[in-house]
């Protein structure tokens, strides 16, 4: 417990955006509750939560994650069978340097199914961090 304590303070105190109290609930309360399911169950809430959306395009997606306070979504690099995502914002940079235990479980399962609509086919996304660059890299692929 003194591990929750330390993380909520270090939120709290030091964040300087007004994602402060959302920072408590997705990365210390929520990981809590859910247990070592939290990554699975986060990523299928993530899918459901885009699925009650319909998409049309890449750009619809882009605003929702600013208009959300998710970030900055960017196209970096797009294939047939894989488009590649940069997500950036100064929330993303202020977790990092706080030491803030994160995973972008949420987005990843979001932008899976948002792309499942725009593409018309099963998609699978993998998130990776970037810390020193402060940015973290969705790779959207196609199931196949």
């Amino acid at each position: 417990m003194h591990d929750n304590i330390t993380k909520i303070e270090a939120i709290v105190e030091k964040m300087e955006t007004t994602g402060s109290g959302y920072d408590l609930l997705r990365y210390v309360a929520l990981p809590d509750l859910l247990g070592k399911d939290a990554p699975t169950i986060l990523y299928v809430l993530g899918k459901n939560l885009a699925r009650q959306i319909k998409w049309s395009s890449i750009d619809q997606v882009i605003i929702f994650f600013k208009n959300t306070g998710w970030g900055a979504l960017e196209l970096v690099k797009e294939k047939r069978s894989e488009h590649i995502f940069k997500l950036q914002t100064k929330a993303i940079s202020n977790r990092y340097a706080l030491g803030i235990e994160t995973d972008y479980r949420i987005e990843a399962g979001f932008l899976a199914a948002a792309m499942e609509q725009i593409k018309q086919y099963s998609c699978e996304c993998i998130e990776e961090e970037k810390p020193k660059k402060n940015y973290v890299e969705l790779r959207v692929q196609r199931y196949i």
